[in-house]
């Protein structure tokens, strides 16, 4: 078993990431001591690789929690898929390294781009991500945001803001009011008619994430104020049971 210093100083993860992936039922340590210290052994130490591989497949975490729950999950396809993706970023790194000596050594401009082209990459990744699109979080939002243009997708995290910015002017209330319950069932609303079918339990752990997740408690706090992000994870938990 190992602690989760010990994982943090073994994987590069930090403490606080891994206690983030406890909270929203990514990664699980195997027990925990008397004194409520996270544990994790060599499944978990496993699943973490796995976490780590899909980020490298630009997945987002919720997409992995469902891909890794799902009981058909095959780990030597998540393996190749890792293994050519690191291969053609390695090849364009190369590249890359390969143009600046050049450009050193002639002592002049090269006007060569087509080795920062990411065109491979990106392409690899969305085979890769239609692959796993078993999962119907997944397949819902491919199929809700295809054909959308950057303004539109834009738009639609604008409207998210919004009903964070309500929530924030609703942070004196009472979070088991009519008012705020309501307000829950707009974002719920705004998020199924948008990306995926938003069921309770989904709710939760996105109410979760608002608060564990550095970058998305900032956002909803510079939306709404500071303390938004926690009064709508706790109006989500009273609204959803």
């Amino acid at each position: 078993m190992k602690t989760v210093n010990e994982v943090s100083k073994l994987t590069g993860v930090s403490i606080r990431t891994l206690q983030y992936y406890d909270r929203i039922g990514l990664l699980k340590p195997a027990q925990r001591t008397q004194a409520g210290y996270r544990l994790y052994d060599d499944a978990a130490l496993e699943r973490l690789q796995q976490i780590l591989l899909f980020r490298e497949l630009e997945f987002s975490l919720v997409e992995i929690k469902a891909i890794l729950d799902a009981p058909d999950f095959d780990r030597t396809k998540a393996l190749d898929q890792q293994i050519e993706l690191l291969t053609l970023k390695k090849q364009r790194l190369e590249a890359i390294i390969g143009l600046a000596r050049e450009i050193k050594n002639k002592g002049e401009i090269t006007m060569d781009f087509n080795v920062f082209d990411t065109k491979k990459i990106e392409e690899y990744s969305a085979r890769a991500k239609q692959e796993w699109g078993g999962t119907k979080e997944y397949a819902e939002y491919a199929e809700k945001s295809s054909g959308r243009t950057a303004q539109e997708e834009t738009d639609k995290a604008k409207e998210l803001m919004v009903i964070f910015a309500e929530f924030g002017s609703m942070r004196e209330m009472d979070v088991a009011c009519d008012e705020v319950r309501e307000q829950v069932k707009k974002l719920q609303k705004c998020i199924t008619e948008n990306y995926y079918s938003c069921s309770d339990e989904m709710l939760v752990s996105l109410g979760q994430m608002y608060t564990a997740n550095e970058e998305f408690r900032k956002n909803i706090d510079d939306a709404g104020g500071e303390g938004t992000a926690e009064f709508v994870c706790s109006a989500i938990k009273v609204y959803c049971g």
